[in-house]
């Protein structure tokens, strides 16, 4: 499946077919899964359909033994060593960005032109 082709709601209700195949080879009703979970058959229904929160998309994979599948979403960077070095044992939290670059209505990146403007 190509997600990058695919709106936001699309993944998203993608997603939640997929955590509901899991549950239909698992032979668990939707009620019964709900309630593992905490969570009202409705509000199931709704991740399902890709509107559910994200802390519940985690708790019913919990429930149906999957949270692994966590890992391969979005797997652990790890900067390299000498960005390591640079940082002298302090984490990262702030991204400097690209100089002469701006984003556009869109959210891309734009890169500023440095010649004449007529």
């Amino acid at each position: 499946m190509k997600f990058d082709s695919m709106t936001d709601q699309a993944v998203a209700a993608e997603i939640g077919q997929r955590i509901d195949q899991i549950r239909l080879e698992r032979n668990l009703t939707q009620q019964q899964l709900a309630d593992a979970v905490g969570l009202s058959r409705v509000s199931y229904a709704k991740l399902v359909s890709g509107q559910g929160k994200f802390t519940n998309v985690i708790a019913v994979l919990r429930v149906l033994d999957q949270v692994a599948l966590l890992e391969n979403f979005i797997p652990e960077v790890v900067f390299s060593p000498i960005e390591q070095l640079k940082l002298k044992g302090k984490q990262r939290k702030r991204a400097s960005g690209s100089r002469g670059a701006s984003t556009n209505s869109g959210g891309e990146l734009e890169e500023k032109s440095e010649g004449l403007d007529w």
